[in-house]
């Protein structure tokens, strides 16, 4: 799953880095502080461990200066019954951060004049997007990746039902593979939230996240270059870059080691579930990486490594988002959201992303040239306040990390 929204959701150059292991980073050094900044790994280090104090089990952090530079810490454990640190080069989902990585793809093949962001889903999936009022004549690809379709979230379809949201089902459903025509199709049960203007689909401006957006360009990239959206991340994003971490695992549920547990808090249960093992393949949030191929592939995209100036400019081209992080001014691209950040004078760059059991942060400032990125090992869906909280630290994390305020 890629983002649930729950009002019921490297090879790179490594300078210093610094792990710091469970709990309070004063019991715990990493083999070389040569040349690190110790006051700067410190506040990393209490930003981590108020992330654990909200209730996550454990999680890892990474921030990575103008130097290319990597100071890394690390809070909570690895498993609630085994212990242990969270390894610092776990790998994680990173749910829908994946939408970057698509959206960076799409805009390659705009840039290449393969496809145009006035292109009509009609044009491209003749038929797919249909029924319910929902007409694939008023949605562009533009409309898809900024999410200014109208088209509904297939994941708040699914789990409307509360008892697709319970561990028992979890458990039955975690090695089920739907195909992306699987996945829009609950989407098409439900009229759309508004429909563009049919003269000018493109200039809509409202705005609401819906993963079937994505699920949808996943197979416009198959259709129009005759590869799978996988192929298509790995040979014009993960090589280029040396991202040897970062891999989309299809229909498997398993993620590599070193990894930590995955947890869930699921509705009317106290208790942690292990939602370690789950299959999540769809272009909406179907990739595994580590925090520091997240950094490394960032800092590209803002830098101008990945996109032509043009397209780079259109990805950055935004529509407000009312419920994206970012006190109400967040602002969303083309599969990337900006936020403004106290000692940012531009603001940060970010995505986000949770699946079952994992969270993922991450930030870059405008010219590419620092960065941050976290995973932490639990969400909760049944203590939406304590869920909350351990956002809003996580962002705080990432933010101080990025820009250097400090409240």
């Amino acid at each position: 799953m890629a983002r649930m929204a729950l009002s019921v959701v490297s090879v790179s150059t490594i300078g210093v880095v610094t792990v710091l292991g469970a709990g309070s980073g004063a019991d715990a050094r990493g083999a070389d502080e040569r040349g690190a900044d110790h006051a700067s790994r410190g506040l990393l280090q209490r930003d981590a461990d108020a992330v654990r104090d909200t209730g996550a089990t454990g999680l890892t952090a990474r921030a990575r200066d103008t130097a290319g530079r990597d100071t890394v810490v690390g809070s909570g454990v690895a498993d609630l019954d085994g212990g242990g640190r969270v390894p610092k080069d776990s790998y994680y989902r990173i749910g829908s951060d994946t939408k970057i990585f698509v959206a960076a793809v799409a805009l390659q093949l705009v840039g290449e004049g393969k496809m145009s962001l006035g292109d009509t889903v009609e044009r491209r999936l003749p038929g797919v997007v249909s029924g319910n009022g929902n007409d694939g004549r008023r949605v562009t690809l533009r409309n898809l990746l900024q999410h200014t379709s109208g088209l509904a979230d297939y994941t708040d379809v699914i789990f409307a039902d509360p008892e697709n949201l319970t561990p028992e089902h979890f458990r039955a459903a975690r090695f089920t593979v739907r195909t992306p025509e699987e996945q829009v199709a609950p989407a098409m049960e439900r009229a759309p939230g508004w429909l563009p203007d049919a003269d000018d689909p493109g200039a809509e401006t409202r705005w609401s996240y819906s993963n079937t957006n994505y699920v949808l360009i996943g197979m416009i990239i198959e259709k129009v270059t005759g590869h799978r959206w996988e192929q298509e991340v790995h040979e014009r994003i993960i090589e280029p870059l040396g991202l040897r971490h970062t891999m989309s695992l299809g229909t498997s549920p398993y993620v590599p080691r070193p990894t930590a547990t995955a947890y869930v808090q699921f509705p009317g249960h106290d208790d942690l579930t292990d939602t370690t093992l789950s299959v999540d393949s769809g272009a909406d949030g179907g990739i595994v990486s580590t925090t520091g191929d997240m950094n490394t592939f960032l800092r590209a995209l803002m830098g101008g490594r990945l996109l032509p100036p043009e397209q780079l400019a259109q990805m950055r081209t935004t529509v407000a988002a009312p419920g994206k992080a970012g006190s109400g001014k967040a602002r969303y691209g083309l599969g990337i959201a900006w936020r403004p950040v106290r000692g940012c004078p531009d603001g940060v760059w970010y995505h986000g992303g949770t699946s079952f059991g994992t969270v993922s942060e991450s930030a870059v400032t405008a010219d590419g040239k620092v960065s941050a990125a976290a995973a932490v090992f639990t969400t909760r869906y049944g203590d939406e306040k304590r869920f909350d909280e351990q956002s809003d630290a996580t962002i705080a994390l990432i933010d101080r990390a990025v820009c250097g305020g400090r409240g």
